[in-house]
């Protein structure tokens, strides 16, 4: 339903802003609408509108009525904006302001209602995925824990149920096919202990016949939950392609992607330049960028640039995990950072082939030296291109410890086990929505 959801949200704004131009060109300014510069300036308002309603989490992320016309508002409001101040700056008309602001109130009501059957729809698939784990005590909390946070399907655990008692030791009993039927179940999830034993494997082989979904622990954490589970790490590290290393194909397309938003990075750059130096003068004395070294593909070292935002001398304290709250962070770098005006220098690196836009970030190279030899094949993140933001930033934020940095490598892995563009595009999607909504760093 969100699928739907959200197809009918984007085909509604095609419909409306393409509609309204064509009748202003026909009954108001007696052109032909088709064949005027009009037309493609029209497409970019759609997009626009699109991502406008995507960033603040139209339609599937809002909660209730209110959210949903506010999120909607929000919408409208800034795609008017945003294409306005296009026009403003570029002197013309480029679409008339009966098709921008009309097409921007017809929106509102149609965003809420794709919203509302968004949100039906959510509350059917929470429903609908009900889960029966044969997992261990630690597993079966683990995996609650997960689902409460921010899962890619929504689903509930509904029995946990350890081996023993999912067992069948007698022709008749099948506790494991009982535990479904009984809770309504629609997903049976085994741990590694469940898959090896003979009974357990065969009643749910007669559960997938009837329909259940099957899954192990591994996989269940992929499609549901977005990662690998730490345990599994070392296990799968090896057992599957990486896209910049396996298909060449991806690997050309992505550096082509890099490369033009490389050049189109560097209009912001220039446009922000003069606010950071006036923002440095007021709260945030000292060198306008900040340069480290990190670890990027193939363990190259390279220098990262950014715009400065602690005090000088908190710069060269390198030893230390930065916290989203750190003491050396001066009061202009705070906006920066939760504007995260200080990664645009980045597009510098992105150029120069230092970093990707999509890929995992780049850490200091005694962090990698240290994490490399605590966690098995850590480095295998390092067999792709860094990115100026990825799918562990997406779904984890920020990481300020080892145990963070452990978190976030599950996320990596499952970024390196399905790299595709269209997962990069998932990923810079999500990322614009986390930026405009001020979250995750």
């Amino acid at each position: 339903m969100r699928r739907a959801a959200r197809l009918l949200l984007y085909l509604g704004a095609a419909s409306v802003v393409l509609g309204l131009s064509k009748y202003h060109a026909a009954e108001i300014g007696h052109y032909d609408f088709t064949n005027s510069f009009r037309f493609a300036w029209s497409l970019i308002y759609i997009v626009l509108l699109c991502l406008a309603a995507y960033s603040v989490g139209l339609p599937d992320l809002t909660r209730g009525s209110r959210s949903e016309v506010l999120s909607a508002l929000s919408a409208s409001a800034v795609a008017a904006l945003a294409i306005s101040l296009v026009q403003l700056a570029v002197g013309s008309s480029l679409l008339p302001r009966f098709v921008v602001f009309g097409a921007a109130l017809i929106l509102i009501p149609w965003d809420v209602a794709c919203a509302t059957l968004a949100s039906g729809g959510r509350s059917r698939a929470e429903e609908r995925d009900r889960v029966v784990a044969v997992v261990s005590v630690e597993e079966a909390d683990a995996l609650r824990a997960e689902l409460g946070q921010a899962p890619e399907r929504n689903a509930a655990i509904v029995d946990d149920m350890r081996v023993p008692a999912a067992r069948s030791d007698q022709p008749k009993q099948r506790p494991l096919v009982e535990s479904v039927v009984r809770h309504g179940a629609s997903v049976v999830v085994l741990d590694r202990e469940a898959q090896n034993d003979e009974s357990i494997v065969g009643q749910a082989a007669a559960l997938h016949e009837a329909g259940i979904r099957v899954r192990t622990l591994t996989l269940f954490y992929d499609e549901w939950l977005g990662k690998l589970p730490v345990w599994e790490l070392e296990r799968v590290s090896l057992m599957f392609d990486i896209g910049e290393l396996h298909r060449a194909r991806y690997g050309r397309l992505k550096r082509l992607v890099d490369i033009a938003f490389g050049i189109l990075g560097f209009v912001p750059l220039v446009v922000l330049l003069p606010f950071v130096l006036v923002g440095d003068l007021i709260a945030n004395r000292g060198r306008v960028f900040y340069s480290q070294e990190r670890v990027g593909k193939n363990g190259a070292t390279f220098r990262i640039l950014k715009f400065r935002t602690m005090r000088p001398e908190g710069d060269t304290m390198a030893n230390e995990w930065t916290s989203e709250d750190d003491p050396r962070i001066t009061p202009f770098g705070h906006f920066m950072r939760r504007t995260h005006l200080d990664e645009v220098p980045q597009v510098v690196n992105v150029l120069r082939g230092d970093l990707s836009v999509v890929g995992p970030r780049p850490e200091q190279p005694h962090y990698v030296r240290e994490l490399a030899g605590k966690i098995p094949f850590y480095d295998l993140r390092h067999r792709v291109r860094p990115g100026l933001t990825g799918w562990a930033q997406v779904k984890y934020g920020y990481a300020g410890t080892e145990g963070d940095a452990l978190q976030k490598l599950q996320y990596e892995f499952y970024y390196l086990r399905h790299q595709s563009l269209s997962l990069d595009a998932r990923i810079i999607g999500r990322t614009i929505r986390s930026v405009v909504g001020g979250a995750g760093r």
